[in-house]
């Protein structure tokens, strides 16, 4: 009775194996959209900031000096908002931005 005791205390090869074929099977699932989930829940990117002044972020693309006409940040490939939305996440920026926002990313030269 002692040696059944001291087993199922112990984690078996197989018991692992599964465990481990798991945690790999949904590790995509949980790397899949990490940014856009942080995004929701960040505040808006201040025009002001470090990282808004670098590169002459706006969040008013009509205000920006040398934007194309309907350039913006909502129909950029690096927005990550859903179309319509108030706010949304961008690849460049930690936060949300703007949609109707630009940057030099968005600036005919």
């Amino acid at each position: 009775m002692s040696r059944d005791v001291s087993r199922a205390g112990r984690l078996s090869r197989r018991h692992l194996l599964k465990r481990l074929a798991l945690a790999v099977s949904l590790a995509p699932v949980a790397a899949s959209r990490p940014s856009a989930v942080l995004a929701a829940e960040a505040p808006l990117l201040s025009p002001g900031s470090k990282e808004a002044q670098a590169v002459k972020y706006v969040e008013d693309a009509t205000q920006a000096q040398g934007a194309a006409p309907g350039s913006t940040c909502a129909n950029c490939a690096l927005y990550e908002g859903a179309s319509g939305s108030a706010a949304g996440g961008c690849q460049i920026f930690p936060g949300n931005i703007d949609p109707g926002g630009v940057s030099d990313c968005r600036r005919t030269p």
